[in-house]
């Protein structure tokens, strides 16, 4: 350490050690003490708070804990301060992910100009950090680095990782060279987060052939096509879209990207399955709908609005007719998420009415077997303005009306979904898709083998769709209705007036 600047240098355990720096101090002890240490001790925060002098202060780098005992930092006034790593913008999303700089008159060292500083004295070489590394592997060793550090093995202090800089970098990863029949069933999937790995691939393992796959990182893309048996790999949604084997495309990114992958894939006349929601704003909506009617041979284009298919949905179908003007009630206990999920970026995600609400209101239209000719909503006020606990009414076209009550202010002991629908005398319940209730003459209890919200049912639906020919189970009239409803939503509540379709 002393190679680089540093005038004393003490181990921590040497004798004598506070007294030291009390003499290095005139006995005033350190202005300020810097923790750069990673410990479960509290020893680097406590020696901190003897060797300070009075009103000094502690800066907090590393990961150590703070339950310190209060003698010195009381008597002593020192100020605590958590430095968060890296400087201003770290875990800012308008900063690291959208390029929202800080101003340099106001905030003059950010992330980026930290960096930036670092990097180009490391150019001019007035900071030699050579002394500081003490290992270098070979980006195909990486595995023996980590087992440097888990194992403790050998003293250790900055470990470098070499790459390849010469290499020239695949856009692809192909792993067979399976051909298969333009007839079959071909899937790409753009995406692959928790959702489609724990729901969708499980659901269409053995009932497709999976082709090709993109998602945003490349380490999650070779686990899934390892594991479910992808030919290919892709840099972006792009290629995956251009993939010529592929006839039909999975779109499960985040939601900004939907329109723009559905708009891309239809007009390479492939099929598309798109997690809701198909659009974030009636801009996106427009050109999908003007792209979808000039279409000569129109391709499937489907949203997963799985809760139509759902047993105890369908049991409600066939209990009454169509054109029975029905008094719907659904109420969704959907908890909080963070201000700062990407669902609630309004540019990332849209917000939680378009992001989820959409599956209620369609499931709404889909009780009432009846289109939707007006909206109007309320939500209540909440310091991030992100209307995530709304009421909405909605009015059909046969006369049946629905009321969507989606809270995020609930406890999470109570069930999420709560779905009622009152007609011609019967009433019938179904409690978060697990039990059922019917009210009419008599009192009737059903309940399926497991909770049940259609997922499986309704991938069976579609995949038989482009195998026969037939439409897809929804179609893409109702995909429109209902996403154009969610978007009227936002409206209402903007506008505090009810909104005509």
């Amino acid at each position: 350490m002393q190679k680089n600047g540093l005038k004393y240098v003490y181990i921590r355990n040497q004798t004598g050690l506070e007294e030291e720096i009390s003499k290095l101090t005139n006995g005033y002890g350190s202005d300020s003490v810097i923790i750069t240490a990673g410990t479960s001790s509290l020893d680097p925060v406590e020696f901190a708070g003897t060797i300070a002098r009075k009103k000094g202060k502690v800066v907090i780098v590393g990961a150590v804990p703070t339950g310190f005992s209060r003698a010195n930092y009381y008597k002593k006034e020192l100020e605590l301060i958590m430095s968060r790593s890296y400087g201003p913008g770290r875990y800012d999303t308008n900063y690291e992910e959208k390029g929202v700089d800080y101003p340099i008159g106001y905030v003059r060292w950010t992330e980026n100009r930290n960096m930036q500083s670092f990097v180009r004295l490391l150019l001019d070489k007035k900071l030699d950090i050579s002394d500081l590394i003490t290992h270098t592997f070979l980006f195909i060793d990486a595995p023996k680095a980590y087992d440097l550090i888990l194992e403790k093995s050998k003293p250790s202090t900055g470990i470098l990782i070499k790459y390849d800089t010469d290499s020239q970098l695949n856009r692809q990863v192909c792993f067979e060279k399976t051909k298969y029949n333009a007839e079959d069933l071909n899937v790409g999937f753009i995406g692959a987060g928790g959702f489609a790995q724990g729901t969708l691939l499980p659901n269409l393992k053995d009932k497709c052939n999976f082709i090709s796959i993109a998602t945003a990182q490349g380490n999650e893309s070779i686990y899934v096509s390892t594991k479910y048996g992808f030919n290919k790999s892709y840099e972006n949604g792009y290629d995956v879209i251009n993939d010529n084997n592929v006839n039909t495309v999975f779109i499960v990114t985040r939601h900004n990207l939907h329109a723009e992958f559905i708009l891309r894939a239809l007009e390479a006349g492939k099929n598309v399955f798109v997690e809701k929601p198909m659009a974030m704003n009636s801009d996106e909506l427009s050109k999908i709908k003007d792209l979808y009617k000039s279409l000569e041979k129109k391709p499937r284009l489907m949203v997963g609005f799985n809760r139509r298919f759902s047993p105890y949905i369908q049991k409600i179908k066939s209990t009454f007719l169509k054109n029975q003007q029905k008094a719907i009630n659904i109420r969704v206990n959907a908890g909080q998420l963070p201000a700062e999920h990407w669902v609630n970026d309004p540019d990332i995600g849209g917000g939680r009415i378009i992001g989820e609400v959409c599956h209620f209101i369609d499931l709404a239209m889909y009780l009432a077997g009846s289109k939707i000719i007006s909206v109007s909503a309320e939500a209540v006020n909440d310091p991030y303005y992100l209307n995530n606990t709304v009421v909405i009414n909605l009015n059909f076209s046969n006369g049946s009306i629905a009321n969507i009550s989606y809270f995020s202010n609930g406890s999470k002991k109570l069930p999420k979904e709560h779905i009622e629908v009152f007609c011609g005398g019967t009433v019938i319940i179904i409690d978060d898709f697990n039990q059922m209730e019917i009210y009419s003459d008599k009192v009737n209890k059903m309940k399926f083998r497991k909770q049940d919200k259609g997922h499986k049912e309704e991938l069976r639906q579609f995949i038989n769709s482009i195998k026969t020919g037939i439409p897809a189970p929804i179609s893409f009239e109702d995909c429109y209705l209902s996403t154009l409803a969610t978007l009227k939503v936002l409206e209402s509540i903007k506008s505090k007036r009810r909104i005509v379709l």
